[in-house]
């Protein structure tokens, strides 16, 4: 027992070296939420003062004050990032967020003069951080990400939908109407602005109407099958993967939850084996103390 307990002792002072309490009081200081809303808020501010530097007015009227504050925040962001690359090491680059946090900054630093002026223009990019600082944001994105495959099948079902029309409306109203329908091109293009519903019924499907009295079926079904039953197929499935991707996280949170108390509970136990362990022992050495103490008391 008290070997095991040697070994757990070794084990656990091992376990506090000071370059490993070093790394999680790092971890600790880049995961605070202090950290954290200080983050957001400089990218907020990065934000504002990279919109009033396209004003050459507002940069001679700060009398180069707006330039020298998005500098001291692109060094700002160097310092975080380099934290958060020392406190996690190599598993700091299998984050995917992290990886763009990282390649955002990377692209700040590049210099914006000579053929690399065009980056100039992607410093906004930086704003985009706020994707992976604020969680419900980040929810939302992995949310549409995770149902790309569903909405490019939907996809598919919608090309499908307009080539069918578009191919009726050529061969319907092609001759009378080519600007609008004399090709499967432009069928299409027409078909679209149908589908969003911008003046639709005033500037394409009423003068079709008015020489085709049966055209308003057409129209009618285009519109059922495209913008109100196919597009809600798209709303549906980023509905559904952000409620699954919701879920997830619960049961993270929950097995997360459970395995602390678990821990917590072993913990609880290991200390009472101890405790018992040395009372034990403590009631071992009054029983020997007593008995050596009587011998000496009775020498005969």
């Amino acid at each position: 027992m008290e070997a095991g307990l040697a070994f757990s002792s070794d084990r656990g002072s091992g376990a506090r070296s000071p370059i490993r309490e070093w790394h999680a009081r790092l971890q600790g200081l880049v995961e605070a939420r202090l950290f954290q809303n200080t983050v957001i808020a400089v990218i907020c501010i990065n934000g504002v003062t990279l919109g009033l530097e396209t004003s050459d007015d507002l940069v001679a009227w700060s009398r180069g004050a707006i330039p020298l504050i998005n500098e001291l925040i692109l060094a700002f962001f160097v310092v975080e990032i380099a934290l958060r690359v020392v406190a996690w090491g190599p598993r700091f680059f299998r984050g995917p967020w992290n990886l763009f946090d990282f390649g955002i900054v990377a692209i700040s630093l590049v210099p914006d003069a000579g053929a690399y002026s065009v980056l100039r223009a992607l410093r906004i990019l930086r704003l985009l951080r706020l994707l992976s600082q604020v969680s419900r944001l980040r929810i939302i994105v992995e949310s549409l990400l995770r149902a790309l495959p569903g909405i490019g099948w939907i996809g598919v079902l919608l090309g499908l939908v307009y080539y069918v029309f578009a191919v009726m409306g050529t061969e319907l109203y092609g001759n009378t109407f080519p600007d609008w329908f004399g090709s499967i091109g432009a069928s299409m293009y027409t078909l679209f602005q149908v589908m969003t519903l911008e003046s639709w019924s005033e500037a394409i499907a009423r003068p079709v109407m008015e020489e085709y009295t049966g055209a308003w079926f057409y129209f009618v079904a285009f519109i059922l099958v495209s913008a109100f039953t196919v597009l809600n197929l798209f709303i549906g499935i980023i509905v559904n993967s952000m409620q699954s991707l919701h879920w997830e996280e619960e049961e993270e949170k929950r097995v997360a939850s459970e395995e602390k108390a678990h821990n917590e509970r072993e913990e609880m136990l290991h200390h009472l084996r101890e405790l018992h362990a040395k009372v034990d022992k403590l009631e071992q050495r009054i029983q020997a103390d007593g008995a050596s103490h009587g011998n000496g008391q009775n020498p005969d």
